[in-house]
């Protein structure tokens, strides 16, 4: 039976790039493995994908009765909604660990890195399983992604040491500029549905019984958003209320300034206020220095809920 390696509901390009990197390792060390993706690839993976000459994994939101190897996440909360009917195989990320159990002995491999793909490097240098360039080239680009270009403080030593040591093997003389190309793609929102953009990079959580939604998008600019912010506070207001959560946060990050502005709908936004020693104004607050929703939203947030 064939291992399907496949990340979050909400792919971003680490989801993606991991499901393919892992799968072709999994293959050479006699696993049969298929890489998947539970939903749309957003420009930016698109972009990579493009570069590097790979087509969009297998479009996949069922696996009863499959095995699965999860990649880039360990909430329940981003998993197919059939997993119980799954039987998981593995787990690579860098996250949190999450609630996902399973009844019988898995692989596991979870560390303090940037990304899910750093780990994948690792995993491969473990088996002594030489990667081929295409596959060096998508790996790449998702841990600049991830580590918005080393800027994220989720960023370690061990991120820029891979990174260095897969732009040699994929042929890329100017890894920076080409993060530069990736969040130049990844800036475009002109024209694209309010309710699209927040979905982009979306996750659910359970924190402490309430259910949490929190989207992030990257630019290089934040001016970008102006005259659509009042469309995404309203598209926010009304995505928590479908979906019946306490609050749901839009993280807008501008890369060049390094801080983003947070987007709040909340039943009770005092509790956003608590966690972030903050006043909301218009259900909008800037963060100086936020980057990263893993690393410096959800451990202030999820505390702040019990």
């Amino acid at each position: 039976m064939a291992i399907y390696t496949c990340g979050h509901t909400t792919p971003d390009s680490d989801s993606i790039c991991s499901a393919i990197s892992l799968s072709y390792l999994l293959n050479k060390i006699g696993q049969e493995a298929i890489p998947a993706r539970q939903g749309p690839v957003s420009p930016e993976t698109q972009f990579i994908l493009d570069k590097f000459g790979f087509e969009a994994p297998l479009l996949k939101t069922e696996f009863a009765g499959c095995e699965l190897f999860i990649t880039d996440y360990s909430d329940r909360g981003q998993a197919p909604k059939d997993l119980d009917e799954a039987t998981v195989v593995g787990i690579v990320d860098h996250h949190k660990l999450g609630d996902i159990t399973t009844s019988a002995p898995l692989e596991c491999w979870i560390r303090p890195v940037g990304c899910t793909n750093t780990i994948v490097k690792e995993m491969y240098d473990y088996h002594g399983v030489e990667i081929p360039a295409n596959i060096a080239g998508v790996m790449l680009c998702a841990i600049l992604s991830d580590t918005v270009i080393f800027k994220s403080p989720t960023c370690t030593d061990i991120d820029i040491k891979i990174v260095r040591e897969l732009a040699e093997i994929a042929g890329v003389e100017d890894f920076a500029a080409l993060g530069m190309e990736m969040f130049t793609v990844k800036s475009a929102v002109a024209g694209v549905p309010v309710r699209e953009l927040i979905l982009r990079d979306y996750k659910p959580f359970d924190m402490h019984g309430n259910d949490v939604g929190i989207g992030q998008l990257e630019v290089i600019d934040l001016s970008l958003f102006d005259n659509i912010k009042a469309e995404l506070q309203a598209d926010l207001d009304a995505l928590r209320e479908e979906n019946n959560l306490h609050t749901a946060c839009l993280i807008l990050t501008d890369i060049i300034k390094e801080g983003s502005e947070v987007l709040v709908s909340s039943k009770d936004t005092s509790i956003f206020e608590k966690a972030f020693d903050i006043k909301l104004e218009d259900g909008k607050v800037w963060l100086d220095g936020c980057l990263s929703r893993k690393k410096q939203i959800i451990p202030f947030l999820q505390p702040a809920f019990a």
